[in-house]
């Protein structure tokens, strides 16, 4: 059972944008698309650590600020050529609230053994 915490309103997050939420685990980048679909990742990029919450937001990809890797905002993994995955958070929108759980969810390159 997951234990979510609410971050605020869907409106609070810029579409193609992201809002970062601190907690005790280190900073979580919330993003939202162009579609009102709802992302959450840790926001640091498996190549160099850049912030991806400051990245320009794509379709379903997040471009790190740094050096420019596509990261894919529903599994956390980089987009091929590039490899490895940012941690991915479960998060949900209930009547115009978005709430996140801070349990990560495992993802394929989690379970392949790439860094998260």
């Amino acid at each position: 059972m997951k234990d979510w915490i609410e971050i605020g309103p869907l409106e609070d997050i810029p579409r193609q944008g992201a809002r970062v939420v601190i907690t005790d685990a280190g900073k979580i980048a919330v993003f939202r698309s162009v579609d009102d679909q709802v992302f959450a990742l840790r926001d640091r990029c498996p190549h160099k650590g850049g912030p991806l919450s400051q990245g320009i937001v794509h379709g379903h990809k997040v471009a790190c600020p740094l050096h420019d890797w596509k990261i894919a905002l529903d599994t956390g993994l980089a987009v091929a050529p590039d490899k490895g995955c940012a941690a991915r958070y479960p998060v949900r929108v209930v009547d115009g609230m978005v709430s996140l759980a801070l349990t990560p969810e495992r993802s394929a390159g989690a379970l392949a053994g790439e860094s998260t």
